[in-house]
């Protein structure tokens, strides 16, 4: 189409330059003429295509690898892979038979298998694309039966269309992580030959007996449209899925540009093929023009991820001429397909689509569309014929339609009913992507393939017959579009693709299959900053009729002839060089002083050299350079391109010792010069001012450090376990074991950072990772999302142990020689206080987690593997125990000097802790019993096995009494029987809530053993003494043992009429409700308990100990009385003496003397406070004798004086007088006539009016005073 501004002179330059430089190396003998392979405006002698000559000649050379040219490296394509050598074999022998340039090759790349194909001659060539060095390639035979007649005439494009079927059902994480492990799963491999619709059908491609592809041949006859050698395309799309719950099968759609559509069965035993849609226009009788106005494009309705990928129906749409229509194919018994609507996009309402038969507008034609990954939007690529009604020429417009698809929409059910209401919406108007270009036929319009999901954002890229890719996007209020270009002829863009997210993400860099340089990755940036305004061009490479333009085109070369734009690879993304933008007001994600970065490495380099510092600090005070805090400073930034930088090299096809040296090397060069730059920062006082000032950036430069020295010891480690392997005898069945589990997640976080930037696609996975030092992060976040895919459940235990134990080992190693680090170099580092280290951050902790869970599941299967690999796996258990809980430590005490809320993290910390603890205890205690099975020892030797527990157990014993493991220190003390240690542990483990003490407190609660827990608490007095605070029931016997009887008085007491206690429902448990008995018990125990004690007032104590011990009994005697007390309220706990006088009020004559007998052992204070309630009582009293009969009757027989007091006697009244005011009544502090005098007088005598009234007083307000005024106030006073 075009090329970049800055790409173009670049080739009038070199053409000036090799004029006179010497000629590059000879191609091949049998070069194709240039006329064969020309492209417009290229010079002849151009450079030589990179398998011509040595691998170095694919790469930039060195003096442009040096130039700064600003940002040129980021906005140039980014080779990604080359071919692999039996391809490049293949073409040379194809060049050498046949060199008339066209469509010699054909070939593609699949984005859900990460597989590209090409076809040489007839062979099938099948690799997978995202290695930086293609190593493994399928060979396959075509049949001569599929390849085309010889005799044909040349076609649009290629003549063949592939579809690949991943057989094994996952998401997309799942064949992501397959793919960067290069790992093979069962592939079908659909190939077919458009002209002639023969199908050749692989059911698995990497069958390691395969018979040859299952053949579908179908003759000319039972097609459709015109016969083979027409010349026109008679398959323009295909689309495949597989067969629910069949083995390897699968079915294709096909469509014709005459609107047949056809089904092909494909299986294991044969290919079968049904029409399930008549086209519009047969063979004869319609124009060409007609027989495109059918079929254009297929594409399937993304399944949601919610929904099974094995569902019974689906859904594609298929795009005509002017509309979208949509079907449905049901795989449930006989495979079924029908249309359920169709929506018109070229039409009479602009609205719903594109208006036709505006003035000026000539023709539509809609030549592709594509659907995004979540089915929400329709992409359609539109090409309008027009003519300008000043000049009158006629030019074409391309442009970009995006539809949403209303997923809610109900299709009708019926057979033969089609709905045409809307399932589409318009998004927005059309995007324009070229204005004005040149008039092209159809054959090449309909050449053109619409691609869509890559970076930028909204991007598309197209692909032309011709072998060109355009990336369009709508950017800052207008389009721009950048070719696809190289320095040297790559040849035609076969196909594009997108780099696989390694994390379900939707867009990745836009990837290219070239003809003859391999595949290449065009950069976000190229696209954004390489662009340009849409000229008045074509698509094609045919030029332009403007003549404007290629004339501004030739004036621009001659004033930008010296740019010399470089290829962009790793060089540009690594080390030193700060690359400026090539235009201004590109946004940035982080604005850096630029000056102050220039200053300090310019500083670095100039100590460096010469080993002195001169007013470094003022310098680098003036230029600002410690405004800034966190990634943002240059003193961070600096010491992180030191350890991230890239290693120089020429190429990634060395062998690879020379690449694990090349990574030693410098993985050493960093460490050196990261020294050197700490030790600029001291000379220079540079240190002291971070420190002092933004210690967050001292520890990132600090911790810089820690991860380059374990990177190193990781490396150092990766090297051991390849030579181990490399020196075992290995069986054939095991060759695909050798890499290891370290390699694997080696590949898969090398592969992550490939992918997710773009200019490291040049460089091999071991080698990115071991560059990105300060992002070891990436590792742990890949154990935690990915681990799954690195030991595999289809391995053998003792495999899945041999791989946990490496990944275990990795995880501890980096982690350690990181503290290592910290030790030695503590010196350095800045005061800690609320600071997070790296291996606190969540990810870190995640990863190993996930290790060490997986390790434990691991170690929990019985039998699984023998004990010498289990005791290795708990060894490497016990590490990650160690890293991962001080991880917690530090974590939380930094949030704690924070003051940030930590609760959560702190649950988390004790259940991790607890289970990993639990777990390594668990198989120790197996350890132990091997061990002592495996000794000498013929007879039992409990002194032996005790000795192996000791032995195993006491790093488990350490870690736990670090952190707090309380059950596990439990665990092993009880196991031992060893007292001693339990209190040893007791005395060193105080922490929150009690420590320790208060656990084993709990376990001997528990367990009911009071008596042990008693005898701890001879020691610990004061602890135990806390723990039983509310154990009231226990306090008492700790208080006796050490002879604080008052204090066991107290507590008893407290116990015995304690009513609603706030009891821990950890300690009591297995407390049951106290008896009666139980309280009296107490009481009197309580009694004894204050007499032993003797203090200057246990008298006082005793009598309100007695005085409870009689309200107790009154209780029950009351609760016993009367049925309707008898609940648990009133029978397991003590009732307050008010609620005891209440129960007491209108009952029966028992119970109504009761309530005096409760109000006499109350206190005074109660007695006085309740007057009213006592007046209650006298009224009651005198409630339960029939006062009038009594009067009637001593009037009507004449009773003596006796006689009535005789009488009286027998009453409720008299007794109740005689039990609060005779000279023999017992009351509990005070008497009653403090409170309510007999006699009126006595009420003035004491000086109570106005406060109280007597009990004549009260006894007059009865209703049956009149008639018994005398005998009741006489009874009264009798007393």
């Amino acid at each position: 189409m075009f090329s970049p501004a800055i790409r173009k002179p670049h080739l009038l330059h070199r053409r000036d330059k090799e004029e006179t430089s010497p000629s590059p190396p000879p191609a091949p003998a049998h070069t194709p003429s240039p006329r064969g392979f020309a492209v417009h405006d290229r010079p002849a002698t151009g450079t030589p295509a990179p398998w011509t000559s040595s691998s170095l000649l694919a790469r930039i050379s060195t003096s442009t690898r040096t130039d700064k040219t600003g940002d040129s490296g980021q906005i140039q394509p980014v080779h990604v892979a080359e071919f692999p050598q039996v391809v490049r074999n293949a073409q040379a022998n194809l060049l050498q038979k046949s060199f008339s340039g066209k469509n010699m090759l054909a070939g593609g790349i699949d984005k859900e298998t990460s597989l590209a194909w090409m076809i040489c001659g007839n062979e099938l060539f099948i690799w997978s694309y995202l290695a930086s060095v293609a190593k493994d390639c399928l060979v396959l035979e075509v049949p001569s039966s599929v390849m085309a007649n010889k005799d044909a005439k040349s076609l649009c494009g290629s003549q063949w269309t592939v579809c690949i079927m991943r057989w094994v059902s996952s998401g997309a994480s799942t064949r992501n992580s397959g793919d960067m492990l290069h790992r093979r799963s069962s592939t079908g491999f659909i190939l077919c030959n458009k002209r002639t619709q023969a199908i050749a059908y692989w059911p698995d491609i990497y069958a390691e007996s395969s018979n040859g592809p299952v053949l579908g041949l179908f003759a000319y006859g039972d097609t459709s449209s015109g016969d083979g050698t027409s010349g026109n395309c008679r398959i323009n799309s295909l689309i495949a899925a597989a067969v629910p719950g069949g083995n390897n099968e699968c079915i294709v759609i096909a469509s014709e540009p005459t609107g047949t559509l056809w089904l092909f069965q494909c299986s294991p035993a044969a290919v079968h093929r049904r029409e399930i849609h008549k086209g519009a226009f047969g063979v004869y009788g319609a124009n060409h023009s007609q027989k495109n106005s059918g079929g254009r494009s297929l594409a399937w309705l993304p399944v949601p991820s919610k929904v099974s990928s094995e569902a019974a129906e689906r859904m594609f749409f298929l795009l005509t001429s002017h509309e979208l229509q949509c079907w449905s194919i049901s795989f449930l018994h006989d495979i079924n397909c029908k249309k359920l609507g169709s929506q018109e996009i070229v039409g009479s309402d602009g609205d719903l689509g594109i208006k036709k038969d505006i003035a000026g507008q000539k023709n539509i034609w809609l030549l592709d569309m594509q659907i995004d990954e979540h089915g929400k939007e329709i992409s359609i690529l539109v090409a309008t014929f027009c003519k300008d009604r000043v000049s009158g020429s006629n030019y074409t417009q391309y442009s970009l339609l995006t539809m949403l698809y209303r997923p809610n929409q109900m299709f009708s059910s019926e057979d033969n009913v089609i709905k045409t209401e809307r399932f589409l919406e318009k998004k927005a108007p059309s995007q324009v992507i070229i204005p004005k270009a040149r008039v092209e036929d159809e054959e090449f319009l309909f050449s053109m393939r619409l691609k869509t999901g890559g970076k930028p954002s909204g991007s598309v890229i197209i692909l032309s017959g011709d072998g060109t890719a355009t990336v369009a996007i709508y950017w800052r209020g207008s389009t721009r579009l950048y070719q696809f270009d190289l320095p040297w002829d790559a040849g035609k863009v076969l196909d594009a693709s997108v780099i696989p997210s390694s994390e379900d993400r939707d867009e990745g860099a836009w990837l290219v299959l070239t003809e003859k340089a391999g595949v290449w990755a065009i950069p976000e940036k190229a696209v954004l900053v390489g662009g340009v305004e849409p000229p008045e061009r074509s698509l094609s490479r045919k030029g332009s009729c403007n003549e404007a333009v290629a004339e501004e085109k030739r004036r621009s070369q001659a004033f930008n002839a010296s740019v010399v734009p470089r290829r962009a690879s790793s060089e540009a993304w690594s080390s030193g060089e700060k690359q400026r933008p090539a235009l201004t007001g590109i946004a940035q994600q982080a604005v850096v002083d630029e000056e102050s970065e220039m200053l300090l490495n310019r500083l670095f380099h100039d100590f460096v050299l010469s080993g002195t510092v001169h007013e470094v600090l003022q310098k680098l005070r003036a230029a600002g350079a410690f405004d800034k805090e966190g990634e943002m400073n240059i003193f961070v930034r600096i010491s992180k391109s030191i350890v991230n930088t890239l290693s120089k090299h020429w190429t990634t096809t060395r062998e690879a010792e020379f690449l694990a040296s090349t990574i030693v090397s410098s993985l050493s060069e960093k460490q050196q010069k990261h020294e050197k730059f700490l030790q600029f920062l001291v000379l220079s006082k540079c240190h002291e001012e971070l420190s002092s000032k933004q210690r967050t950036a001292m520890l990132t430069i600090m911790e810089h450090g820690e991860k380059l020295s374990g990177m190193i010891q990781l490396r150092e480690l990766q090297n051991a376990l390849s030579h181990q392997r490399s020196s075992m005898n290995l069986s054939p069945q095991s060759k695909n074991q050798t890499t290891g589990a370290l390699w694997n997640l080696i590949q898969l976080v090398g592969e992550k950072a490939r992918r997710n930037t773009v200019l490291l696609m040049d460089r091999d996975n071991a080698e990115v990772f071991y560059s990105r030092v300060s992002d070891i992060e990436d590792m742990f976040h890949c154990l935690s999302h990915q681990l799954q895919y690195i030991i595999t459940g289809e391995e053998n235990p003792s495999v899945q142990m041999q791989r946990a134990l490496e990944l275990s080992n990795a995880c501890m190693t980096l982690v350690q020689a990181g503290l290592r680090y910290r030790e030695e170099h503590k010196g350095w580092y800045p005061s800690p206080e609320g600071l997070i280290t790296w291996n606190s951050q969540p990810v870190v902790r995640s990863g190993i987690w996930l290790v060490a869970s997986f390790v434990m599941e691991l170690l929990r299967e019985p039998g699984a593997a023998d004990m010498s690999m289990k005791s290795n796996l708990w060894s490497q258990l016990e590490g990650l125990t160690d890293i991962l809980l001080d991880a917690y430590i530090g974590l939380l005490t930094a949030k704690f000097e924070r003051g940030d809320e930590h609760g959560v993290l702190v649950q988390e910390y004790c259940d991790r802790r607890d289970e990993l603890l639990g777990s390594l205890y668990d198989l120790a205690k197996q350890i132990v019993d091997a061990k002592y099975q495996g000794s000498t020892e013929v007879t039992d030797n409990l002194d032996l096995k005790e000795s192996i527990f000791r032995e195993v157990t006491s790093p488990i014993l350490a870690t736990a009494k670090r952190h707090e493991g309380y059950q596990t220190l439990w665990q092993i003390c009880y196991d031992l029987s060893d007292t001693g240690l339990l209190r040893s542990l007791m005395h060193d483990s105080v922490g929150p809530h009690g420590g320790f003490c208060f656990f084993v407190f709990k376990q001997l609660l528990n367990r009911r053993q009071h008596a042990k827990l008693l005898r701890l608490g001879e020691e610990f007095q004061e602890e135990l003494a806390s723990f039983l605070k509310e154990r009231d029931d226990l306090l008492w016997l700790h208080d006796i043992c050490l002879n604080q009887f008052s204090s066991a008085s107290e507590t008893l007491h407290t116990c015995a009429l304690h009513v609603s206690p706030e009891e821990d429902a950890n300690l009591t448990s297995n407390r049951k409700p106290l008896s009666f008995v139980e309280r009296r018990r107490f009481l009197y125990l309580s009694k004894i308990a204050a007499a032993a004690g003797k203090d200057v007032d246990y008298e006082v104590k005793v009598a309100q100990i007695d005085a409870d011990i009689r309200i107790l009994n009154l209780q029950e005697e009351i609760v016993q009385h009367d049925p309707e007390y008898a609940q648990d309220k009133y029978t397991t706990k003590p009732v307050r003496p008010l609620e005891l006088i209440e129960m007491c009020l209108n009952r029966d004559r028992e119970l109504s003397l009761k309530a005096f007998e409760v109000f006499a052992w109350t206190n005074a204070s109660f007695r006085s406070s309740n007057r009213g309630l006592l007046e209650a009582c006298w009224m009651n009293a005198a409630d339960q004798d029939d006062w009038v009969s009594l009067s009637q009757e001593s009037t009507s027989e004449g009773w003596s004086d006796e006689v009535i007091q005789e009488s009286l006697q027998h009453t409720v009244l008299f007794n109740a007088s005689r039990l609060c005011y005779s000279p023999d009544a017992v009351v509990y502090e005070g008497t009653f006539e403090e409170v309510l005098p007999v006699k009126k007088e006595d009420v003035y005598l004491r000086g109570l009016e106005g406060r109280c009234l007597s009990v004549e007083e009260v006894l007059m307000q009865h209703k049956d005073f009149p008639d018994a005024e005398r005998r009741a106030v006489w009874t009264s006073k009798s007393e």
